[in-house]
């Protein structure tokens, strides 16, 4: 069986993993591969913020105008919406970049560069992620069907052995290897006074993407999803929107996938920013909200003997500042990493 860090980057570990080297996961899943000529990726987030419904036009608009600028470069694209907790509907364009020069050509040229500096009277925020390949790791609980990063590194893993266990997601990280990646530094905040924060992320900030597919489901599954397993998930994401911060969350956003005319897809995930990793895995392993849902999860997939269409993934990240950018243009003041902000 393989592991799930890809060949090129696997080096001698100073740092245990948490299973037995003749461990057996009970179910199969698949990991990303990551090219050897690829160094480093972008996660880029675009964030378009209204309050009033008359705004939704402009808003869409808005992101259709930076999604019609993106190139061949760019090696996959989501729009994803949700109201947060505030009440404000937001819309967040999501391209991926291979490539990292390719990304800042693109930002630099004059049209894009025009668009993310444009007065609409909206909320506006860039979320930058730039970690080096042995920073990230992806899961995908299908073989026939990738997400996200997934799509933009393209390749796929063997069936891979560190899944299915309490701190796997650990195990998967490249550097984790030889690096507790414990978090270092504080974040830092710089107002410009004409409504636009900029934020300084500090060592080893964890992001998590992770989403749910339900489009292939039908029947027993499809009304178990929609009618058990969905709601525990939004009482999880809603726990870690409203009080994340009890268990180092920084914030968490439940985002529904749409087309680019707004209209929600069958696909949805949560997209969580954490102090550090181990904070993720003190959260997952032991709080309540999470173990609610992976309670709720495992009892249905028992009642429907393990034969699941529904498709499950998710990529983390574990970033050092100089991979993390965060600015905010006339949001309101609980928007992304503002709520984190000194009064």
């Amino acid at each position: 069986m393989d592991s799930s860090i890809t060949p090129h980057l696997a080096c001698p570990r100073s740092r245990p993993r948490r299973i037995a080297d003749d461990y057996a996961p009970p179910y199969p899943a698949w990991s990303a591969r990551i090219d050897p000529a690829i160094g480093q990726v972008v996660m880029a987030s675009y964030g378009v913020q209204r309050r009033e419904p008359g705004d939704a036009d402009a808003a869409l608009a808005h992101v259709r105008a930076l999604r019609a600028t993106l190139d061949a470069d760019v090696r996959h694209v989501d729009l994803a919406r949700y109201v947060d907790e505030a009440g404000y509907d937001t819309l967040v364009l999501q391209p991926y970049w291979t490539d990292p020069e390719a990304f800042r050509r693109w930002e630099a040229r004059a049209d894009v560069a025009a668009l993310l500096a444009a007065e609409t009277g909206l909320g506006h925020f860039r979320e930058i992620l730039t970690p080096t390949v042995e920073r990230l790791e992806t899961l995908y609980s299908t073989e026939d069907e990738m997400e996200g990063l997934g799509r933009a590194l393209e390749r796929r893993s063997p069936p891979v052995q560190e899944h299915a266990y309490w701190g796997s997601a650990r195990d998967r990280f490249p550097i984790a290897q030889t690096d507790a990646l414990e978090p270092v530094g504080q974040l830092g905040f710089a107002a410009d006074g004409a409504g636009r924060v900029t934020v300084r992320g500090h060592d080893n900030i964890a992001i998590i993407r992770s989403g749910q597919d339900w489009g292939p489901t039908g029947g027993e599954e499809r009304r178990l999803y929609l009618a058990e397993i969905e709601p525990a998930l939004r009482a999880g994401m809603d726990f870690l929107r409203d009080r994340g911060g009890e268990c180092g969350c920084y914030l968490n956003r439940y985002m529904r996938i749409v087309d680019m005319d707004g209209a929600p897809q069958e696909k949805s995930f949560g997209w969580s920013y954490w102090r550090s990793l181990g904070d993720m895995e003190n959260w997952s392993e032991a709080h309540p909200s999470h173990l609610a849902i992976f309670g709720t999860f495992m009892r249905i997939v028992q009642q429907l003997n393990f034969d699941l269409k529904l498709r499950l993934w998710h990529e983390v990240y574990v970033v050092t500042p100089d991979q993390q950018l965060y600015d905010y243009r006339n949001c309101h003041p609980d928007t992304g990493f503002l709520k984190q902000m000194p009064r």
